[in-house]
Order: C-alpha cells, then structure tokens, then sequence
C-alpha cells in the first residue's frame, strides 16, 4: 500500500528584478484546519476526474465505479452509478496472462459533449469501451449501449495516454492493440470510431512512443485569412536522426483540426502531421518531456505560451537527476515548422533535405490563399503533397525555450505534473502563476516573471487541471475532502495524506484551497506508476 505521510504546498513570489527568489511562509496545521471532508470506505482508487463547471460537478472515474460530488460543496456526493466488465471478460483477459487486479474497467476518461451528455470511457478488462452518460442535480446514469473503442484510451489502466474533446471530436493518442504494441494519434467523432483520422503504423511517424499531452490551438478564432484550428501532440520517442538510434528524445507534432486525409494517398491518415525536437537544455542530459500546459494569450493566439517538465533521460551515461521547467512561444514551434525538413538516406541516416517543396507547403493547413488556389480541404490536395509528407516528417530545426534556458532547474527531483495560470496583482501587473507535482506531492506554485531557483519542497504525479474561466486548479492527489482558506500567497498547507486540490486564484493574489481527498485501502495496480490524464 502507498501512503503519503505528509503533502507540502509553498508559494513564491518572483517579479522581474529581484534577483534572488525570496520564499517567506507560515505553515497551517492540517489537523488544526476547520474544514469539511468527504470520505467512503468503498471508494476505490481515482482513476479520473472531470469538472463541469457548467453544472457545478466533478465527475470522479473511481475503479469501476462512476460518482458525482458538487463542486461548491465536496462533501455532498450527488450520483453514483456502477459500470464493471462482464465475468467473461474478466476471465478472458485473464486467460491471456493479465492480472487480476487489472482485469477490471477502471474509468480512466469522461468528456463533456456539446449536448450536455458524457461519454465515459473504461479499460474493460483490456477491452476498451465508451458509453454515454447523463448528469442530472441529483442522479448520473448510463446509457447501457457500449462501444468498443479501440485507439480511443489504453488497454492497460497503467499505460499513459493523451486525449482532447473539442466539438465533439475526440482526439487522442494511445495504443490501439492489446500488447500495447500499436501506437496511434487519431480523431474520430462524432462517436467513437466514427470519421476517423489517423496516423500511419510507421516507425519515422511514431517509434514506440510516450503519449504526454494534446493540445488545441483555436487559430479560427482570431485569423485574418481563414487558417483552421492547430493541434499540437507533445511526446517522447526513440530519436532516428540520431545515434544511438535507442536514444529517446522529446517531440512536438502539429495536424489541422479539419484534416480529411487524403483522396488516394493516405486516406483516412493525417495528411498534415509533421514534428520536431523539443529541447530543454540543462545538465548533462537529454532532457525528457513529463507534462505540458498551454497557457492561452487572451489577445491574440500567436502570442500563447507552452509550458513543459522535464526530466534528465537515464540513457545518458552519468547523468544526474535534474529536474526543470521550460516555457515554448507558440510562434517560435511554427516557425520551426516552416523551416527545413529533413530526408532520409539509403543507410537509414537523415540528413537536411535540399529538393523542392510542393506547393500547398506540406503540413501547413488549409486558409483563404490555399482556398483561392483552388483547395478546399486536405481531398483537394495533390498527390505529390502526399508522397511528400509520407516521406519528411520530421523537421530540420529544433525548438529552443524562451531565452535559450529552462525558467526552473531542480537536482534530485522528477517533476511530473504542471498547472498555469495567469493572474493580475492590485497593481495591474501580469504573474504566471506555476503548480508543479513530482512523484509523490505538490512540490511547487510559483509566481514567475524571470528565471529562478527555488527551494524544493515535497512531491505528486497526479492529473492537474485548470479551468481558466474560473481560475481554478483541480489537482487530484490520492484520497478524504478539505476546505482550507488560505490568507495570502505565503503560505504553506501540510496534510498527514493525500488529497485533491482545488486552488482558486482571486484579484490581490488571495488563495483559497479546496482539498478532496478519497479514502482507499489500497493503492490503484499494487503500487504500479500510473499516469492516466484527466
């Protein structure tokens, strides 16, 4: 059984011009904390967590059981409802040489659709399925039609996958095989499956890749020349443009949310996927990517921020275990994009690729010049486009953090999970306000306008979530439920077990916590890592 004995929270302030990072705190008791707590003893292991702000819940994936909890007041559950596989499919994934213990359907997802219905989805005994569910006040219930839905989430609950639902269209990257073998980027909607999307089963697309985050990027929104939605995909994977050929490197990838594929060359694949190597440089080390949040420029879409852990790679020989941050410009990963592609040669080396470049440039998407020139959609295309994009995928250029560094480094660390928001001092000033989880705790929130060192804290390698409209932070730890006001931003909060934190972030830096925490008797895969998202 695995048990956090303590969780400490502490909060920077870091503003330009200061040149040392200045950590004053007080600490709060967690027993000593008039608060209020949820706590059943049939809970069992969080597998996934859902807000819906629309109607004030959290929707809580708990081993096979489904459950609703208000989200103003967490101490009052308002639906539960049961979904687990069938006696034959446990069986029969027992057969084939799983466990028991994960012959089972945890609910590892849970997307809001445009209706205001759910579509949830479980491992199902290593056989992945989706239903539809409806959320009422007072009740949850399912639908009762499954799906089976390969290549929407893993086989495996202890797999970690990536996924977004945006206008009913899911996208996801996971394995799409029971050995978990078969790795795919897909979307697919309006129901699972249905119109889908993929990547080619290729090596020099996806070499045996680590799926960490997908991300969408409304270009629509605020394009003077109709350019169509970006989705970004950030991976880790075995490097093939470099020796060893074993060496893992951390990736960003871009497709066209209206991507059709193409007419006779790569139907129903992605015609618009191109990538590249994302670097963060500190040690000694090639640095693997952990987590990415997307922080969203509110004027102009160009102008948003990625924001990224890393850890050291343990291939590197001598490599010491650091830890950091790095924060990417939305502009400088297309501009690497609109650069040099690279080719690969008769020996299975890539070098720079000198050719000409087809026109639509391969990868880009589609917009008013391309429209003008007489092609619609990606089926308008031509076929040396095609031929093009299945031979470069991978470009010539690596993207490089803003100012060439990481914001944060950290030695003895694994940072996992990170949360960013961006909030407004009483003078008018912007902070970005960073949540970072490692393996255990919440290790740091920090204010950042400048690189820095902190001081380390503790850790945690659950999902995180923001919700930006509310300025919310929903980070699901482990287990009971706790409401902690927090004075101001000097604070740290210590808890004898884990818990899933709410952190609201009002004008003036005022902080208020709200700590969710969920008993269990014991921890989710017999203490297995898991890294299922939210």
């Amino acid at each position: 059984m695995r048990i956090f004995s303590l969780l400490w929270i502490v909060f920077t302030a870091v503003t330009i011009g200061i040149a040392a990072c200045v950590t004053p705190y007080r600490s709060v008791p967690f027993q000593n904390v008039n608060g209020k707590r949820f706590q059943e003893p049939t809970f069992g292991d969080l597998s996934s967590l859902t807000l819906r702000e629309d109607i004030d819940r959290l929707i809580l994936g708990a081993g096979e059981q489904i459950l609703t909890l208000s989200s103003k007041n967490v101490t009052k559950k308002t639906g539960q409802v049961s979904w687990e596989s069938s006696s034959e499919a446990k069986s029969n994934c027992q057969t084939k040489g799983k466990s028991r213990e994960k012959c089972k359907n945890f609910i590892t997802a849970a997307y809001t659709l445009k209706s205001g219905k759910m579509l949830v989805c479980g491992t199902n005994a290593f056989s992945p399925s989706c239903d539809y569910m409806t959320v009422t006040d007072e009740t949850i219930s399912l639908d009762g039609n499954q799906m089976s839905v390969k290549g929407t989430i893993p086989f495996d609950p202890s797999d970690r996958f990536a996924s977004l639902m945006n206008d009913d269209t899911l996208f996801s990257a996971t394995s799409a095989n029971f050995l978990g073998t078969e790795m795919v980027f897909q979307k697919h909607g309006p129901k699972p499956g249905q119109n889908a999307i993929k990547t080619e089963m290729k090596q020099s697309l996806l070499s045996e890749p680590n799926m960490i985050s997908v991300n969408l990027v409304e270009a629509s929104k605020d394009s003077d020349n109709g350019e169509d939605d970006q989705v970004f995909l950030f991976f880790t994977e075995k490097a093939m443009e470099q020796q060893p050929a074993d060496l893992l490197v951390s990736r960003v990838a871009r497709v066209c949310k209206s991507d059709l594929g193409g007419k006779k060359i790569l139907q129903k694949k992605w015609s618009s996927f191109i990538k590249a190597r994302l670097d963060c440089p500190f040690g000694d080390s090639s640095a693997l990517m952990q987590d990415v949040f997307l922080l969203k420029s509110q004027t102009n879409w160009k102008d948003s921020i990625f924001y990224a852990t890393f850890t050291s790679n343990p291939q590197h020989s001598g490599a010491s275990s650091h830890s950091a941050v790095c924060a990417y410009r939305l502009s400088d990963i297309n501009d690497v994009f609109a650069g040099r592609f690279l080719a690969e040669t008769r020996t299975g080396g890539w070098v720079p690729y000198t050719g000409a470049v087809p026109s639509p440039r391969p990868g880009s998407c589609i917009n008013d010049e391309t429209r003008t020139a007489g092609f619609s959609s990606s089926l308008d295309l031509p076929d040396n486009y095609m031929t093009f994009v299945i031979k470069h995928p991978l470009m010539e250029g690596v993207v490089t953090p803003i100012g060439g560094k990481p914001l944060l480094v950290q030695s003895s660390r694994k940072f996992s999970k990170i949360v960013v928001d961006q909030v407004t001092s009483p003078k008018g000033q912007q902070h970005q306000m960073l949540l970072i989880g490692t393996e255990t705790v919440i290790q740091y929130l920090v204010q950042v306008q400048d690189t820095c060192n902190l001081a380390p804290v503790q850790e945690t390698s659950t999902p995180v979530v923001l919700v930006q409209d509310a300025s919310t932070l929903v980070v699901p730890i482990q287990d009971t439920t706790t409401r902690v006001p927090v004075q101001d931003n000097r604070t740290l909060v210590r808890t004898l077990t884990g818990a899933l934190i709410t952190l609201v972030v009002f004008t003036g830096l005022v902080l208020i916590f709200t700590l969710l925490m969920f008993h269990h008797l014991k921890s989710r895969n017999q203490g297995n890592s898991e890294d299922s998202p939210v």
